[in-house]
């Protein structure tokens, strides 16, 4: 299973954010992740539309956009044309429009991925699995960095993986919330291999870190 790092922004100094952006990038990340929020659906604000569009210009990492923000599929195009590679939207955000919020993600050329929060089962990602790249498995409440990782998440994450093995589908499941370096070899054995993680990235040597979390995941 090919596992990548991808790590989020959202503990980044953005006094120097494009500088600490290509210093992922040169120590071998693979994503960076740019959590986007709007005070509504989750009770918080961070980036948006000018962030992906100037970053775009410092690195050629894999944009891997993170809507936490209500009616998602009225800003895909905004953020597809601002340079996203990656949209992923949350069950609980698109409601009746889930399907079709996927099919406006995947008509811009981009992947399309949809999260679930700890409490949200897997069952509405299941019959849109083969449209999908990724799932995003929460693995704290979305809105804030720092938190401590839920553990009850593990058993979803095994559950999913074992679908879309069973299935033969080429999707991966992402992990967002706790992932430390003392933990992501746990969370890679229930079935993720895409690992988003900040603080744990950001704070100190960002080289340094980014390369022992690689490390882990060879």
């Amino acid at each position: 299973m090919d596992c990548k790092l991808a790590p989020s922004i959202l503990a980044a100094d953005v006094s120097c954010l494009g500088d600490q952006v290509r210093t992922i990038e040169k120590a071998g990340a693979d994503y960076v992740h740019i959590d986007v929020m709007d005070g509504v659906f989750v009770p918080n604000l961070s980036f948006g539309i000018p962030i992906v569009k100037g970053l775009k210009k410092c690195t050629d990492l894999f944009f891997d956009v993170h809507l936490m923000i209500v009616d998602p599929i009225e800003h895909i195009r905004d953020f597809a044309q601002a340079g996203a590679d990656g949209i992923t939207v949350h069950v609980e955000a698109c409601g009746d429009k889930l399907y079709d919020t996927v099919i406006e993600i995947l008509g811009h050329g981009l992947k399309a991925a949809v999260a679930i929060r700890p409490d949200t089962p897997i069952d509405p990602v299941l019959p849109i699995l083969d449209k999908l790249s990724m799932v995003l498995v929460m693995t704290v409440y979305p809105g804030y960095g720092g938190q401590k990782i839920i553990t009850d998440t593990f058993s979803k994450i095994k559950k999913l993986r074992s679908i879309i093995d069973e299935k033969e589908l080429p999707v991966d499941i992402e992990v967002d919330g706790g992932i430390t370096l003392d933990n992501v070899a746990t969370v890679r054995e229930a079935g993720a291999n895409v690992f988003v993680a900040g603080t744990q990235v950001f704070e100190g040597d960002i080289t340094g870190n980014v390369k022992s979390f690689k490390s882990e995941l060879i």
